[in-house]
């Protein structure tokens, strides 16, 4: 890999801020980056080689901080996780029976056989897509409270279960790998919470802010490429390791200055070549060969959307429902994993992308419409007219 290779990711990562430009569309920055990966790629000009070491390498450092980022967002001290808790565990009960009837069908139908991928994947939120896209569409109310528990519950399942049925053959393994992964991970929100309430944390925040030291960047950098090197030799996604650790750290409450710091890194430089180099990847000609993996896409996202949308039976807006549906890191990381794997069929990773672009698309105008639900004053009665009096 050159510095000619890597400007050229660089440029093609500025699509995304581009694309996402328009506060009326609001596309996600992610697809403005993987399109432009789509194009430098082996799908269309071949600028870029997806299986270059150092390039490999790069994206999964990109892959680790963007699942880092991800967990992060998971409101873990907010009080309305464990107020909403019973009720969100019984909404997604059944919107998991829904998913996997229709997971099931969709296999049968187009003959890939993965009826466990596409029950995690429908069943499945997006914690780092609907947080952002609820924070600016400033949503709040009872609607929005009953939501923040099922999202994150639903996210956080399908981080674990996605390495699991992407490799039946060695679900012994990797849910033993899986275990220690989260173990290390629980660990290290002990130690966090315990140098919080000694005060430590308080005191090196401050040193490092006066002097410039970056401290809680470099710790949270030390410990994620740890936890990624355990997961790579227990043969679990690295996807794991980031996502435990951000849960950790915003379970003890990480401070604005390292959101900032892990902000800047993610999206300004690893992010955007870990999903360049995704779209690289990416074959879309098999959707050529295989055009019927086109209408696999469509299935996936339509089923997704059908299966959460199941939730507006316990009281739920629709809208509400509806909107956590919308899904993308866990599609991502089923790309991920499944290339690397060989797991998926020609052209299936391309078509997942596209149900999740589906997701995301009736997630943003459900959230529209649950904002305006959310604004409308309540209508009064109309008084009432006092009645003659007979005498």
């Amino acid at each position: 890999m050159t510095f000619v290779v890597l400007a050229l990711i660089v440029a093609a990562g500025l699509v995304g801020p581009l694309l996402a430009w328009s506060d009326k569309l609001r596309i996600p920055v992610v697809i403005g980056e993987l399109a432009a990966g789509i194009v430098v790629g082996g799908s269309g000009l071949r600028w870029v080689d997806p299986t270059e070491p150092t390039l490999t390498f790069l994206a999964d450092i990109g892959f680790a901080t963007v699942m880092f980022v991800a967990g992060s967002h998971v409101p873990v001290r907010d009080r309305r996780l464990v107020a909403g808790s019973r009720g969100a565990v019984a909404r997604l009960a059944v919107v998991v029976v829904v998913a996997v009837g229709l997971a099931w069908a969709v296999a049968h139908i187009f003959g890939t056989g993965h009826t466990g991928l596409y029950a995690v994947l429908f069943a499945s939120s997006s914690a780092a897509v609907i947080m952002p896209m609820a924070s600016s569409l400033r949503l709040t109310g009872p609607t929005w409270t009953h939501l923040i528990p099922q999202i994150a519950l639903a996210d956080a399942l399908g981080i674990v279960a996605l390495p699991l049925v992407l490799d039946p053959g060695q679900a012994g393994a990797s849910a033993i790998g899986a275990v220690l992964v989260i173990g290390c991970s629980a660990a290290v929100f002990g130690l966090l919470w315990f140098a919080d309430r000694r005060g430590w944390l308080a005191r090196a925040h401050d040193k490092s802010r006066s002097r410039d030291f970056a401290l809680e960047l470099r710790v949270s950098l030390l410990i994620l490429v740890a936890l990624a090197a355990l997961a790579v030799q227990t043969h679990v996604s690295i996807m794991l390791a980031g996502f435990g650790l951000g849960i950790a750290v915003a379970a003890v409450g990480e401070p604005r200055r390292l959101a900032r710091q892990l902000f800047g890194l993610t999206e300004g430089v690893f992010g955007p070549i870990f999903f360049v180099w995704l779209g690289a990847s990416l074959d879309l000609t098999a959707l050529v060969h295989h055009p019927a993996m086109i209408g696999l896409g469509l299935a996936v996202g339509a089923a997704a959307v059908v299966a959460h949308g199941v939730a507006a039976l316990f009281r739920l807006p629709l809208s509400g429902a509806l909107m956590t549906s919308a899904q993308l890191g866990l599609p991502v990381a089923a790309v991920t994993i499944g290339s690397q794997t060989g797991r998926l069929d020609p052209g299936e990773g391309a078509a997942l992308l596209l149900g999740a672009l589906v997701t995301i698309a009736t997630a943003t105008v459900a959230g529209r419409r649950l904002a305006r639900q959310a604004a409308e004053p309540a209508v009064a009665d109309p008084p009432v007219k006092p009645s003659a009096d007979p005498t």
